[in-house]
C-alpha cells in the first residue's frame, strides 16, 4: 500500500453509506498505514473518531492519546469527554478537567464549556454557579450571540437558555432553545453521532419547562416529549400518512412506527427509517404532525 492508495481508501469510506465489515477493515488499516508513515495528528484524530462513534472507547482513547502528544487540542477536547463520562471505567473528573483546560487553552471552545460544566457541578473544583454563568455568558458572545450561525449554537444557546430561564427571563429561554434547537437540527442531517441525540433530548425537554407543545407546530423532535405518555400520532412524507405510537410495556415506554417497534423512545429516534432514509435526515420533509384520533 502507498501512501496515495491509502488517502483514495479513506476519501472512498466517507461516501458508503452501508460499509461493510471488510470496507471498515480497509479503512481502519488505511488510516493505520497513512499514521506510521505520516505521524500526523489528524489521522489519529480521524479514526479515535471513528472508533468513539461506534462506542469502541479504549480504540478511541488509544489514538486520542497519540494525537495529544502533538498538543492537539481536539485530541484534549475528546480525551476530557472519556473521562469526565467515564467512557473506559469509572469517570475521572481530574483527568478531564486538566484535559479540558489545556484544550481550552489551545482554543477549544467546546472544552471551555466543558470547564464551565465543571464549575457548575463541582467536579473536580469547587461547585461555583457564577463561574458557570459568567463563562457561558462569554461563549456566547465568542461566538457571536444570537446573530450566529457558529457550529457551537447548540450547546452555547441550550446552556445559555437554562440560565436565562432560572433568571425569570422565560421568552429569552425559548427564544434561545429555538435558536438551538433549529442548528441542531440542521447538525443532525449530515452527523447521526449519539452525542447530538442526547443534546436534542435534553434541549426539547428543558424547553418544554417553559411553554407547552402548540398543536399546529409540532415536529418531529417534540416526540422525545409528546411519546412519553402513551399516545398516537400521524404525519405526512410525500403525502402519504405514517404513524408513530408508544405504549408502556413492563414498565418501560415502547414505540410503534409503521409497524416497526423499537424498545424506547431514543431508540426510535435514532434508527425510524422511510424506505432507506432515516427520519432525521428527511426531517424537513415530514409534514402535517397530528395527533390520530
Amino acid at each position: 500500500m502507498t501512501i496515495s492508495e491509502a488517502k483514495h481508501i479513506v476519501w472512498d469510506f466517507e461516501d458508503i453509506a452501508d460499509p461493510t465489515e471488510d470496507d471498515i477493515f480497509m479503512y481502519t488499516e488505511s488510516l493505520n498505514f497513512l499514521i506510521n508513515e505520516t505521524h500526523d495528528p489528524g489521522y489519529m484524530m480521524q479514526l479515535g473518531g471513528f472508533y468513539y462513534g461506534g462506542k469502541m472507547f479504549d480504540l478511541a482513547e488509544k489514538y486520542y492519546l497519540l494525537a495529544d502528544e502533538y498538543d492537539c487540542e481536539e485530541a484534549a477536547a475528546c480525551l476530557g469527554y472519556i473521562y469526565y463520562y467515564g467512557r473506559t471505567g469509572a469517570p475521572d473528573y481530574e483527568k478531564a478537567f486538566n484535559c479540558f483546560v489545556k484544550s481550552a487553552k489551545l482554543g477549544n471552545l467546546q472544552s471551555f464549556y466543558k470547564v464551565a460544566d465543571m464549575y457548575k457541578n463541582g467536579y473536580y473544583v469547587q461547585k461555583d454557579y457564577d463561574k458557570y454563568v459568567s463563562m457561558v455568558e462569554q461563549l456566547w458572545s465568542m461566538i457571536g450571540g444570537d446573530n450566529s450561525e457558529q457550529y457551537l449554537v447548540p450547546e452555547a444557546g441550550t446552556r445559555l437558555a437554562s440560565i436565562r430561564g432560572k433568571q425569570g427571563r422565560t421568552e429569552d429561554a425559548i427564544r434561545l432553545y429555538k435558536k438551538a434547537r433549529k442548528a441542531l437540527e440542521y447538525r443532525l442531517k449530515r452527523d447521526r453521532f449519539f452525542g447530538n441525540f442526547t443534546i436534542m433530548k435534553l434541549l426539547i425537554e428543558d424547553y418544554y419547562r417553559y411553554t407547552e407543545p402548540d398543536m399546529t407546530k409540532i415536529g418531529f423532535y417534540d416526540m422525545y416529549y409528546l411519546l412519553k405518555e402513551p399516545s398516537k400520532w400521524e404525519f405526512k412524507y410525500l403525502g402519504k400518512v405514517h404513524t408513530i405510537e408508544s405504549s408502556i410495556n413492563d414498565g418501560m415506554t415502547v414505540v410503534c412506527f409503521d409497524g416497526k417497534w423499537f424498545r424506547n423512545i431514543d431508540d426510535f429516534m435514532m434508527k425510524a427509517s422511510i424506505r432507506d432514509a432515516q427520519l432525521v435526515q428527511i426531517v424537513t420533509n415530514l409534514k402535517d404532525f397530528r395527533k390520530a384520533e
